[in-house]
């Protein structure tokens, strides 16, 4: 029955396409940050939609499991597959070109494996903005971020990935196509199954293409790093630069003194921005349709308000993209710094926004009572409310020992979560890792609910099983 399975699979896609020897198959079963390592019968490489589509048929018919997959860059295992070795990868990266490119329309065709960079850069090319924007961005595949509604630096002026899709193509459990690949701001005739599939990390059916928003260049961007002394006055300062900047304020990061001691210590050739150290800093993006005179002008404008009213205690403004680019690298490698100096317990939470300042000093406080001497690495895009809250051990404790406590850490930032009306998942998806935090968290209808749109669209369970639900 195997044999005749992977036969049928070969005749679809070219023997080639069907990776079964385990140093072919390598690359695509470990997660990205290498710590689990799952099993697969085959790993199918498709070239076009069609092939999907047959190929869906192929596993459905023979009850085989499903593992879509783009770039492998996700952070909860919802792209690799389980321990079992029953089910197929089905690998998009086949599925790759730019369709189409409508500027009138403002609008970007691609298939579901473009990385993003590529739709980025193609975008550029026609004068025009895709503006959703991660640090795996030329790593990442539109079809994973669409997949797990992925977030990034600018949802404080564009939205999530959900926010910047029109239309999805996609091949359904059964191996149908749906064709909803339409350009449309407007379609009132029922259902919003495009929803349904962005974020549903590949258990409701595999996105082969998506019609996204394009948005005009801004003439000019202008970037700022303020120093603070605590979340409450950036939360502060946040309100004021929304106040004056209204929507050219497109980015507003939040990081701790601890998460810039963590860069300098592993990454000594970034800039030092300020001579002394601050609890809390502030990395601003301000854009303008206008020009740089006046994206300048708001923000400093913001700032020296801020400063006169102690929001702030001290400002760099970048006067070059070259500067610009030194205060990013500040944000973008906190990550790097935390993967340098050794494992550590992640957290992808999203909160109100009014109550991060309390979030934080009341997490803070919880950890410091249960897990003296451990270390928060506090950092996220404050503007959205999504905080990457993670927990690095005590000093001369082993990464591996204290990794021994990560499910009391995980009850106790989730905790904290839920009593503050947040989310256990922000912008990284639950796949298998949080699958079981979920059933804690999330209200026994909701879940019901999901349980009801799964069992109706894909009744044999065989979309990326063990993810989510």
């Amino acid at each position: 029955m195997a044999e005749d399975f992977l036969a049928r699979c070969r005749a679809i896609s070219g023997a080639s396409r069907v990776l079964t020897e385990a140093h072919d198959t390598a690359p695509y079963l470990t997660d990205w940050r290498g710590r689990f390592t799952g099993r697969a019968r085959a790993v199918l490489l498709p070239g076009d939609r069609d092939e999907v589509a047959q190929l869906v048929q192929a596993c459905a018919e023979h009850r085989v499991p499903i593992v879509p997959q783009g770039g492998r860059t996700g952070l909860v295992l919802g792209s690799v597959p389980d321990a079992s070795g029953d089910a197929v990868v089905i690998s998009l990266r086949r599925l790759n070109r730019i369709l189409a490119v409508d500027t009138i329309n403002r609008t970007i065709t691609v298939q579901a494996g473009c990385i993003l960079q590529q739709i980025q850069d193609a975008a550029s090319e026609a004068g025009l903005l895709f503006p959703l924007s991660l640090a795996a961005e030329g790593s990442c595949t539109i079809g994973g971020n669409l997949s797990t509604n992925a977030g990034g630096t600018a949802v404080l002026r564009y939205g999530n990935t959900r926010d910047l899709c029109l239309g999805l193509e996609v091949v359904t459990p059964q191996g149908r196509i749906w064709d909803g690949l339409r350009g449309l701001r407007k379609d009132n005739t029922g259902y919003a199954l495009r929803d349904l599939f962005v974020g549903a990390e590949g258990t409701l059916g595999i996105v082969t293409a998506a019609v996204l928003k394009l948005y005009p260049q801004p003439k000019a961007a202008t970037t700022a790093l303020v120093a603070m002394a605590s979340p409450e006055r950036a939360l502060g300062l946040l309100s004021l630069m929304q106040d004056v900047c209204g929507s050219s304020l497109t980015a507003y990061e939040l990081m701790s003194d601890f998460c810039l001691r963590l860069v300098g210590a592993h990454f000594p050739h970034l800039p030092r921005p300020f001579a002394g150290t601050h609890a809390q800093y502030a990395l601003l993006e301000v854009s303008s349709s206008e020009s740089e005179a006046h994206a300048v002008g708001l923000l400093e404008s913001a700032i020296e308000t801020a400063l006169e009213q102690g929001l702030a205690d001290d400002a760099v403004v970048a006067t070059s993209g070259a500067q610009s680019a030194g205060l990013w690298q500040l944000r973008e490698h906190i990550p790097l710094a935390q993967a340098a100096a050794g494992k550590n317990i992640k957290h992808d939470v999203s909160l109100p926004i009014s109550r991060i300042a309390e979030f934080i000093a009341s997490t803070d406080r919880q950890l410091a009572d249960n897990f003296p001497g451990c270390q928060v690495v506090c950092f996220g895009h404050l503007g959205d409310g999504n905080l990457h809250y993670n927990v690095a051990p005590m000093a001369g404790v082993s990464h591996e020992a204290f990794l021994a406590n990560q499910d009391a850490i995980n009850r106790i930032v989730h905790d904290s979560v839920a009593a503050f009306d947040g989310s256990i998942s922000a912008e990284h998806g639950i796949g298998a890792l949080k699958r079981e935090e979920l059933k804690r968290y999330k209200d026994v209808v909701e879940l019901d609910m999901m349980r009801a749109i799964k069992a109706a669209l894909d009744p044999l369970g065989i979309m990326n099983p063990g993810k989510i639900l």
